[in-house]
């Protein structure tokens, strides 16, 4: 199996402080701000941006959680239907900030998506978009993240895996390339 890693622990360490210290540079004391993680894979990103947030401001910043499954494009067209993940939103976003995340952006359409979702909790002022790989030159949707770990030029016979320690043990990014996988 080919593939390269794009992150190791300590780089993504370095990766997510830098995020949050953007994060900082533009919400302040994050009074309007609050933070929604997409699942699967997003909330626990978010939930360490929070944590990394709530460390240097010495204060809880609020955390969603937003499963996007019914409000994809493609949820009537696969075969087996999908199994929809917890969407926990404890709070309203009518005139505040969001701050959506989620592991990697590819074509857009789970962020087209996750703005529909998100309607149901009131109209924020401004939606802001944090991935940790932006993989460019993939886009279906004209989107672009606010807040990016690293930008990743990639193919469509290449795939971006995120191992994070909550789901796999070890917080790795790779690279692979699909063709090789068995």
């Amino acid at each position: 199996m080919q593939r390269r890693l794009l992150l190791n622990p300590e780089r993504l360490k370095i990766t997510i402080a830098r995020l949050c210290q953007q994060l900082i540079e533009n919400h302040g004391d994050f009074n309007d701000s609050v933070i929604l993680g997409m699942q699967p894979k997003g909330i626990f990103l978010a939930e360490r941006i929070a944590a990394s947030l709530k460390q240097q401001l010495n204060k809880d910043i609020p955390l969603g959680y937003l499963d996007t499954t019914f409000y994809r494009d493609d949820f009537r067209r696969r075969d087996a239907p999908l199994k929809p993940n917890e969407t926990k939103v404890p709070f309203i976003i009518e005139k505040k900030k969001v701050i959506l995340i989620d592991d990697v952006l590819y074509t857009g359409r789970s962020v087209r998506a996750a703005l529909d979702a998100m309607i149901a909790f009131g109209r924020p002022d401004k939606v802001e978009f944090l991935v940790l790989i932006d993989r460019m030159y993939s886009r279906d949707i004209p989107v672009e993240a606010s807040y990016i770990g690293q930008k990743v030029n990639t193919n469509d016979n290449e795939k971006v895996s995120v191992e994070l320690a909550e789901r796999q043990g070890a917080d790795e990014i790779w690279l692979i390339n699909k063709e090789s996988v068995s």
